[in-house]
């Protein structure tokens, strides 16, 4: 295995994972937002966050086993962040500024419990990745140490 790419497989990882945990911050942040944007004049609240991942190189499996066979490296890349389609959470508040005509005011669709499910998957992909990138280093080190 070349070293080389180890090391750019996991610093990709780490760069993905940053991003996802950036982006869940974002959503937790604005958990309360009605206000996020304006649209047509009418304020509407934030909507939850997702980031979507994909192969840094999206090919043929035969192709990618030709490229690691020759040395190349592959990774992880983020391939879009995209609005989470779930419906807005209505809650019963008329004296709320951003009330409708029946008292509703629409609520971010971000639930806590989720996002933090999802922080915790990204912050212990983080940590293998970098588990691994030190064990890849410490690889390196030891082979260095034969040679003397």
């Amino acid at each position: 295995m070349n070293f080389g790419s180890s090391f750019g497989i996991s610093a990709s990882a780490l760069t993905a994972q940053r991003l996802r945990m950036d982006v869940i911050s974002s959503n937790i942040a604005n958990a309360e937002t009605t206000r996020a944007s304006v649209v047509d004049g009418k304020a509407v609240p934030y909507r939850r966050k997702l980031v979507m991942l994909e192969s840094a190189r999206n090919d043929s499996f035969s192709n990618i086993l030709n490229s690691k066979m020759n040395g190349g490296s592959e990774g992880v890349r983020v391939q879009a962040i995209v609005d989470d389609s779930s419906p807005l959470k209505p809650v019963y508040n008329p004296t709320h500024p951003d009330a409708d005509a029946n008292g509703y005011v629409y609520m971010p669709n971000v639930d806590i419990t989720k996002e933090m499910v999802d922080m915790l998957s990204a912050s212990r992909s983080y940590e293998a990745n970098v588990t691994m990138l030190n064990a890849s280093k410490s690889m390196v080190s030891k082979a260095l140490e034969i040679g003397k």
